[in-house]
């Protein structure tokens, strides 16, 4: 064991000592964590010492699939270390099945040249459709898509997808450059085929043209794209991939994404991805899932290699060739389509060998550092960070993780995974257990205030309120939850303003505020959200007759003068200005001053902000005294009351307010504000 020790000691992270001062419980894992490291650096070391380097090997693009050669032709290679022969054809060849064998190549691997045509062109027309043939050892012949295809798409009324040769004569011209790294995100979520108005599926252009403004015009600096990896099953959300490399056809062509992903550049908009490698779609003729007729081919073999749960592939993080795959993947959105980040999905089922199937994790360490951690997807997780982060340093990644697994958001040198955040995933879920469950008189401030400010020292956090999950047919959005008994009859400016919609209204603004104040050091929304979108989400399928109706955005509501959503998103453009202007989210200061159960109200200090918020249902407090951490003259810089927002305009905005030295609630000074009942306020020192 000594011996051991030694060893791991000498493969120590480099500031190793750093995250084991900033928490403490980590020493006792320390052996734990640096084993993880070495096992990291090992895996480094092993491809930089066979491929030259992590660059290079990330690259498989390159190599893999169909690409040209210097003297017009191509090159078409495929890993499929289970066949006993492979075979290209297409349209171009007549369909002959086995007149293209490729060569049988180390490791698996299998080649084939193709020369150009007599007459200089390409062998393979751009747009044709092709397949690769893979013979068993049983002498059967599989028609598969290539792993690496760029482009596929279902052909008129065929069910199954096909590979397109994707080889675009004219290519498209790039005119703005990646923006830089917002220090906070404030993002976007958003589904390009649910963002039109009409009861169908929209495009990229139409994206870009008609939804990019609009999310500029609120402020977010984040668009984060889901569903775009191609999946056969749109109501699978996008997290069913089929075509790892192929962006969904059925939004538009790879050159329509390029301008969507330039528009947002054109606004300064950072762009992330919303990327799956936690699993696989398990279709066959259209998907990776026994691409070579075997189990084994990308995914663990037998059950360790399903997912009960989502009845999809696992991969094997393990396999050198899917290491190839998956970084090359990233690679892949960040260098063809100038990504700029990714939100990694499904990173709980990744961590551990149970998936997060019914396990409920109680926060006690050795929940994170034992046998039940799966090393193999760490190596992959702590490689694709350090590859993304090393060649591209503006580049953002999240984690969607609800474990609350340690060092996941510290840097890969201090020991740590290497994501920049995580989603705050226990927020939303706060929320609606409180909307569902609890009486407005019984709401707990204590209990509000612990769930959003309850994250791990030092690692970042996205919070948000609510997001695709919550919006899904079969759940609830926020605004739902509040109103839904009148939102179809009482949103109108023409009709007296309702008890219901009233207190929908007014807290919908201070959930969503008191989540992007105290939440975090990001924020994000669901498309639609930002203005208390009506109705579910519910993709066509068969259980709804094939419908569009609840797959689309309803932006005429918002766009209506007359109806009360434009307060909603009003409010929302104000907080991301107020967060623009002041920068709150990335300030190191924060201070939760007052959590009153009585009153139900919460003050809290972010950066040099004051938030104050009266949850209490009806009782307004005239001369309410508060801490101040900074001495001097106050002004409001929001107010969820102002009549802009549909408020009652019982706060006087233009009215200064001067601490006393008087100490409050353990801050040195203090000030007297009058706060309405379901009111929030936000205060910003004047001349600092």
């Amino acid at each position: 064991m000594a011996i051991a020790l030694s060893c791991i000691a000498k493969m120590n992270p480099p500031r190793f000592e750093e995250l084991l001062q900033r928490d403490g419980y980590l020493r006792l894992h320390a052996n734990e964590i640096a084993r993880r490291y070495e096992r990291f650096a090992q895996k480094k070391s092993e491809i930089e010492a066979n491929e030259g380097s992590l660059d290079a090997f990330s690259k498989g693009y390159e190599y893999y699939g169909i690409n040209r050669t210097p003297d017009g032709g191509y090159v078409c290679r495929e890993w499929a270390p289970g066949a006993k022969t492979v075979y290209l054809t297409g349209d171009f060849n007549g369909w002959n099945r086995t007149a293209l064998p490729y060569q049988k190549k180390p490791f698996g691997v299998w080649e084939l040249s193709l020369p150009p045509t007599a007459d200089g062109r390409r062998p393979i027309p751009h747009n044709s459709v092709v397949k690769v043939v893979i013979e068993t050892h049983h002498g059967e012949l599989l028609d598969r898509i290539s792993p690496w295809s760029r482009r596929v798409a279902r052909l008129g009324e065929k069910p199954i997808f096909d590979s397109i040769h994707w080889d675009s004569p004219d290519p498209y011209a790039w005119q703005h450059s990646k923006p830089k790294q917002p220090k906070s995100p404030r993002i976007y979520e958003a589904h390009v085929g649910i963002s039109s108005d009409e009861p169908k599926v929209a495009s990229y252009v139409h994206f870009a043209d008609h939804v990019i403004p609009r999310i500029a015009d609120l402020g977010y600096n984040c668009i984060q794209l889901m569903a775009v990896m191609e999946h056969v099953y749109y109501a699978s959300f996008g997290y069913q991939v089929t075509s790892f490399f192929a962006i969904s056809s059925r939004y538009g062509t790879p050159e329509e994404l390029k301008y969507l992903v330039d528009r947002a550049h054109a606004h300064g908009i950072f762009l992330l991805l919303d990327i799956v490698h936690s699993h696989a779609s398990k279709n066959v003729l259209d998907g990776l899932n026994l691409f070579d007729g075997t189990d084994s081919c990308y995914f663990h073999s037998g059950s360790r290699g399903e997912h009960t749960l989502w009845d999809s592939r696992l991969f094997d993080y393990n396999q050198w060739e899917v290491l190839r795959f998956l970084l090359s993947n990233l690679r892949w959105y960040m260098d063809e389509y100038q990504f700029d980040g990714f939100r990694f999905d499904g990173i709980t089922s990744m961590l551990y060998h149970h998936h997060g199937l019914s396990y409920g994790f109680s926060g006690d360490y050795n929940e994170y550092f034992s046998g039940n951690t799966d090393g193999e997807t760490l190596v992959y997780l702590t490689l694709a960070n350090h590859m993304l982060h090393t060649l591209y340093p503006e580049c953002i990644t999240i984690a969607e993780d609800v474990s609350g697994m340690p060092t996941l958001c510290r840097p890969v040198d201090e020991g740590g995974i290497g994501f920049d955040f995580r989603l705050a995933m226990a927020i939303p879920d706060r929320w609606i257990k409180v909307l569902k469950e609890v009486q407005d008189d019984d709401w707990n401030m204590g209990e509000l205030v612990h769930t959003l400010s309850n994250r791990r020292y030092m690692e970042k956090a996205i919070a948000y309120a609510e997001s695709h999950d919550q919006a899904l047919v079969g759940d609830k959005t926020i605004a739902f939850w509040l109103m839904d008994a009148e939102m179809y009859h009482n949103m109108s400016v023409t009709s007296p303003l309702t008890m219901c919609i009233d207190r929908g209204l007014a807290l919908h603004k201070m959930i969503r505020l008191v989540t992007m104040g105290l939440g975090g050091e990001g924020y994000l929304t669901f498309i639609g959200n930002e203005f208390g979108h009506p109705e579910w989400l519910d993709f066509p399928r068969q259980g709804n007759n094939e419908s569009y109706h609840y797959a689309r955005r309803q932006w005429r509501l918002v766009d209506d003068e007359l109806l009360r959503y434009r307060f909603l998103r009003d409010f929302d453009k104000a907080m991301m200005q107020l967060e623009e202007t002041h920068r709150f989210l990335s300030a190191d200061h924060t201070f939760v001053s007052c959590k009153h159960e009585g009153d139900k109200v919460i003050v809290f200090e972010r950066g040099l902000l004051v938030f104050v918020f009266n949850f209490h249902p009806t009782k307004s407090f005239p001369d309410y005294r508060i801490g101040a951490w900074k001495e001097g003259k106050y002004k409001i810089v929001l107010n969820s009351d102002s009549k802009r927002f549909q408020g009652h305009d019982r706060v006087d905005e233009n009215v200064d307010f001067f601490t006393s030295p008087k100490p409050w609630h353990d801050r040195p000074n203090s000030l007297m504000v009058y706060i309405p009942n379901r009111v929030a306020l936000v205060l910003a020192p004047v001349d600092f």
